[in-house]
This record gives structure tokens, C-alpha cells and sequence, in this order.
């Protein structure tokens, strides 16, 4: 028993009743307040949020891998810079000459890793769900035309392929002899050789990009007519005021507390 092209069309028409830029808004706002607030109560929440979420919408598979590409290597960091070499560390767990363990440089990495992650899966959720042409349809919509809608399509239709793109290049290197240990400087210095290339390839293909975007107009001033009709309401344009505001709120709060 087949589906009707009506019920295959069904649910993509479910997913894109939401507003591109209410999702921008709610990526946007999500990262600015949870990196304001810096807590690892609203971090924990906001990270399973966004893989509750994924799981729902089916993006899961590309979510995921891209958040742990980012995320393992930078939690890697954070962990060795801050569980290391704290400062303000006092509770001594172990102790290797100038370097030692404290409770608190883990508390605080463990805290800055929840709250990239938090901000990372937000963005990355936001991208790999939301419609590119709709999104650029809106920002025209109401005037945001030129360089910005130019480089926010360019750089929207590039991540998704970071995570594939960074897959292969550690295969190709472990084709080639490349072997990653357990061993925490094995991984740092992996993680440099993948990364350059990685980085140098994600270059090439934005120029890439860039140039047949700017072959079909996108970055050229002027009005400009779009043809594609994306579905708003009044409720949701109250939900972006909304979402604008406690950022700029958490914001404010944020240099008043630093500035107490």
C-alpha cells in the first residue's frame, strides 16, 4: 500500500507552518540568554531540549554528529585549560608539578562545556531544520535585502556539510596511515591535522558558493520581488518580540551583575 502525494506532502507542510524567522529568533534568543545566564541548570535543559527536538523533527542524524564534531574537541580544551590550570582553584584532586586537578577548574569546565553545547545545538538545530529559500524569502519580505540575506544563505547552506566533510577527511587520513589513540595528545594533535584541511575546504567551497549566489543576484542592491509566499501571524510575530526582548533583558541584567 502506496501513500497518495497528498500524504507525502502532508508532513513537510506540518513542519513549515513555523516561520523561519520565529526559529531564528528562538536559535538566537536560546543562545544569548543561556550564555548571559551562565547557569548549568538552564544549559542541561536547553541541551536536552534541543536533542529532544531534533529526535522530533527528524534531524537528529545530522544534528548530532555535527554537535560532537564542534563539541568534543572544544570540551577537550576546556577540560585540559581549565581542570588543569584553574586559578582560583582550591580543592586539590591530583597534582603534577604546576599543573593539578581541582574540583573547582572541572566545576567550571563542565559548566562552559554545557553552556557551548547549549548555544551550539541551538544553532546547529536551527540550521539543518529551517528552510533556506524561506528564510531568504522572509528577510525580504520585510527589507533585509543585499549583503546580509547574501552571506546568511551562503553560510546556512554550508553547514550542512561540515559534518560529512569532516568524516571523510579523517577517513582519508586513516586510509593513509594516520592512528588516534587513547591518549589525550594523540587526539590534540589529530584534531590539528584534520582541522586544517577541514577549515581550508569549508574556505573553498564558501567562495565557491558565494560567487553562484552573487551569479543570481543575491547580493546586488535594489528592491527585488520574490515569488515565494511564506505563511506568518500575528502570534508568532508577538512570540519574536517576545524572544527579542528577554535577550536584550538577560543582556542588560548580565553587564549589571558583572558591573556590581
Amino acid at each position: 500500500m502506496t501513500a497518495s502525494p497528498a500524504g507525502r506532502t502532508a508532513a513537510p507542510a506540518r513542519r513549515e507552518r513555523l516561520n523561519p524567522l520565529t526559529s531564528l529568533a528562538a536559535a538566537a534568543s536560546t543562545a544569548v540568554m543561556t550564555t548571559a545566564a551562565a547557569s548549568w541548570v538552564l544549559s542541561g535543559t536547553v541541551v536536552a531540549g534541543c536533542l529532544v527536538l531534533s529526535l522530533a523533527t527528524g534531524a537528529a542524524r545530522r544534528v548530532v554528529p555535527a554537535g560532537a564534531a564542534v563539541l568534543v574537541p572544544l570540551g577537550l580544551s576546556l577540560l585540559v585549560l581549565h581542570g588543569l590550570f584553574f586559578p582560583e582553584g582550591r580543592t586539590v584532586l591530583a597534582e603534577w608539578g604546576p599543573a593539578r586537578i581541582t574540583a573547582e577548574g572541572l566545576q567550571f569546565a563542565v559548566q562552559r562545556i554545557l553552556q557551548l553545547a547549549a548555544v551550539v545545538l541551538a544553532l546547529l538545530l536551527f540550521s539543518f531544520s529551517v528552510s533556506v529559500p524561506d528564510l531568504v524569502a522572509a528577510l525580504s519580505a520585510r527589507g533585509v535585502q543585499g549583503r546580509f540575506a547574501f552571506v546568511l544563505a551562503s553560510t546556512l547552506t554550508l553547514l550542512p556539510t561540515i559534518a560529512g566533510r569532516a568524516r571523510r577527511i579523517r577517513e582519508a587520513q586513516e586510509s593513509r596511515g594516520l592512528v588516534i589513540s587513547r591518549g589525550l595528545l594523540s587526539r590534540v594533535a589529530a584534531f590539528r591535522l584534520q582541522a586544517v584541511p577541514l577549515v581550508l575546504s569549508l574556505i573553498e567551497d564558501a567562495g565557491t558558493r558565494a560567487a553562484a549566489l552573487e551569479a543570481r543576484g543575491l547580493g546586488n542592491p535594489g528592491p527585488r520581488t520574490t515569488y515565494r509566499e511564506v505563511p506568518d501571524s500575528t502570534a508568532q510575530r508577538a512570540v519574536r518580540a517576545v524572544l527579542v526582548v528577554a535577550a536584550l533583558a538577560a543582556l542588560i541584567l548580565r553587564v549589571v551583575q558583572s558591573g556590581a
